[in-house]
């Protein structure tokens, strides 16, 4: 691999990395949505909301702004209480999320994710493969590995993303506000890394095509 070739797979592979810990900040954190309910007596305390793949907290606030029909924001001081989805522990209690959205939307962001981290795995297990003589080839696999991983991490926010929709439109429940957090732009810029840095990772991987048809013929070893 020729001197150019070499420092656009380093660039390459650092921008891939670069995604891979944004995806796992993104995958284990619960900050993707703060939901915020309607707020009837400004004097009284508000329980808003933030949640990820695997857990949702809670948190009561004191509004103290009369102008503000909102609870919030969640960086407000105020008692907080975690718990994880009952469809991932059912030892946890975890009503406000059972009552306003479908589990089904929890369990496949979180399933896509769990395939995205291992395409994860197995792409930074060719890629440290590759690094033997004469094994440029097994960043090819690599590549693809990453850009099915951003891609699956695409398809988690999408659904994330619709399932608090689904929660604001619903009748059903109290939330009224909603706004997305850090977590849900680590996993978007995750996406971004990761798809395009595989993509570029199998161009810079691969053979220099010849520039006519017989430059293979000329370039081969004379035989004997």
């Amino acid at each position: 691999m020729s001197q150019t070739k070499t420092l656009k797979v380093r660039v390459t592979l650092f921008c891939i990395l670069v995604g891979i810990v944004l995806a796992m900040v993104a995958v284990v954190t619960d900050h993707w949505a703060v939901l915020s309910p309607q707020v009837e007596h400004h004097s009284a305390t508000c329980e808003a909301a933030h949640f990820g793949l695997w857990r949702i907290c809670t948190k009561r606030i004191v509004m103290r702004d009369s102008k503000d029909k909102s609870c919030g924001p969640i960086t407000l001081p105020g008692e907080k209480n975690c718990s994880y989805f009952r469809h991932f522990n059912p030892g946890e209690s975890s009503e406000i999320f059972e009552f306003t959205t479908q589990k089904e939307y929890s369990i496949s962001a979180a399933a896509i994710a769990i395939f995205s981290l291992i395409f994860l795995i197995l792409g930074t297990i060719f890629v440290l493969l590759s690094f033997g003589k004469k094994r440029d080839y097994l960043l090819r696999p690599a590549s693809m590995f990453y850009a099915f991983s951003g891609l699956c991490i695409f398809v988690s926010v999408e659904v994330l993303r619709q399932s608090v929709k689904r929660m604001i439109a619903s009748e059903d429940t109290v939330w009224i506000e909603y706004y997305y957090s850090w977590s849900f732009a680590c996993a978007c810029a995750a996406f971004v890394l990761l798809f395009l840095g595989g993509l570029a990772l199998l161009l810079a991987s691969l053979p220099r095509m010849p520039r006519n048809p017989w430059e293979s013929c000329m370039d081969s070893e004379p035989e004997h």
